[in-house]
């Protein structure tokens, strides 16, 4: 699992400004759902070969009672609690304030891992700029520019490998059961998840317990079902985790996230008796972005009017046109109707993300493409497609080799991307194309 890091500081230190260049971009997923304010923010990164999750949040007031500043700081909570590690981060032009003081109370009694970080010390010596900050008791602060990127790449190594350290090893631990494919399943609070993992499982025969390798709130659960071994994954909520977050909704982002991730297919369920929300489409985003395989459920249809269904049909074509690659089903999951038909749907979209598709395929399928329909001339060059190969699973990636590729267009790209899906019925898993051009010999001779 990715390690997952929590910016957390007063007002104006400069969290957003570290999130966005430990994220790269701008971009950045932002967890849009009910109850969530708008500064916290959820991103990934990554250090090299090593990914993890970054969470940015707004000003932090733990002893705010009422208003904005209460709703940001259990949100603040919340990402603490979610979080292997905290970078705590001070202002140190400012130098130490009272409320430093009340924010570092609060982390003391938290529990978890926490670097003190003092932001904006561009042009500032070390011994100058950290004095006050020793008073806090948290050990040696770390010196960064978030601004100007001094010390950031030290500062992410480090709290990677104290989030790492913080995990129990499982290395050493004997993995021999059969996972089968890997489900998660998805989607808002009381959509029915976990009646339908009930349903799945049925009459409590199967233990439910935490494998080695998950996270500490992440459960996968084991079952056979037709001859056929599968994991779920929850992704229910997180446990309490002591009383200072009784308070906190228990549906973690970063948990689902997570469970995403670590999916062979996804499977988005949804709630017939509510609208399709903007956290909905959110979370369509980032399966679609993860490259995972997916399966839509709408749940509780068996209440619906004909009326009514034919109104939530439109509403998923018109909000999740992008899923269109995958299959959607209409089930019960209190009724257990209609899991049959989805289950075949998890089993395909599974074989479609792990398929083997061979280079001469792959190739006679361009060239029918091509003679079908050529790419647009970008001035006198017309782009040469000559053959395709595969360079990847789950999600299949299809790697094109030619001439002048990097003028086509999304339009024709769109167009070779259902063309491979037709022929090779690849339903339920993103597809990604990617192009490469051959060199010009001659490119480096003065004209």
């Amino acid at each position: 699992m990715k390690p997952v890091i929590a910016l957390v500081g007063r007002p104006n230190v400069g969290k957003s400004t570290l999130f966005n260049r430990l994220t790269r971009s701008r971009d950045a997923l932002v967890a849009d759902m009910p109850g969530l304010t708008r500064d916290r923010h959820y991103g990934e990164g990554r250090m090299g070969e090593r990914p993890f999750l970054v969470i940015d949040t707004g000003g932090f007031e733990p002893v705010a009672k009422t208003g904005i500043m209460s709703e940001m700081a259990k949100q603040t909570k919340q990402a603490v609690a979610e979080a292997d590690i905290v970078i705590f981060i001070v202002d140190g032009r400012q130098g130490l304030t009272p409320h430093d003081k009340t924010i570092t109370d609060f982390l003391r009694k938290s529990g978890r891992s926490v670097m003190l970080v003092v932001n904006k010390s561009e042009g500032m010596k070390y011994t100058s700029v950290t004095a006050d900050f020793y008073e806090l008791g948290m050990g040696d602060p770390y010196v960064i520019s978030a601004a100007h990127g001094d010390g950031v790449m030290d500062l992410v190594e480090e709290s990677i490998n104290i989030a790492l350290a913080s995990r129990p090893p499982t290395d050493d631990l004997p993995d021999t059961m059969d996972h089968g494919i890997k489900i998660a399943i998805v989607g808002r609070p009381n959509v029915g998840k976990s009646t339908l993992i009930n349903t799945l499982l049925g009459e409590e025969r199967v233990i439910a317990f935490d494998m080695p390798g998950t996270t500490r709130d992440s459960i996968e659960i084991p079952f056979e079902r037709d001859g056929k071994q599968y994991t779920l994954i929850d992704t229910a909520g997180i446990r309490r985790r002591g009383k200072v977050f009784e308070a906190i909704e228990k549906f973690s982002v970063v948990k689902t996230l997570q469970s995403i991730s670590e999916a062979n297919v996804v499977l988005l369920l949804l709630d017939a008796q509510q609208d399709i929300s903007e956290q909905d489409a959110h979370i369509a985003g980032f399966i679609l972005e993860s490259g995972r395989a997916l399966v839509v459920g709408v749940n509780k249809w068996d209440g619906m009017t004909s009326d009514k269904r034919d109104e939530i049909k439109i509403d998923l074509d018109r909000k999740l046109s992008f899923l269109s690659f995958a299959n959607t089903h209409f089930i019960s999951a209190l009724k257990s109707t209609g899991l049959g038909p989805m289950m075949k749907s998890i089993d395909g979209a599974y074989a479609a993300a792990t398929t083997n598709l061979s280079t001469p395929r792959l190739t006679r399928a361009l060239i029918e493409a091509v003679e079908h329909q050529q790419p647009r001339r970008k001035g006198s060059i017309r782009p040469k497609l000559r053959y395709a190969h595969q360079g990847g699973q789950n999600p299949p990636i299809v790697v094109i080799h030619g001439n002048a590729l990097d003028s086509i267009d999304a339009n024709y790209k769109r167009y070779l991307e259902k063309h491979f899906r037709e022929t090779f019925s690849l339903v339920g898993t993103p597809l990604r194309i990617e192009f490469r051009s051959g060199k010009n010999p001659f490119s480096h001779t003065e004209k």
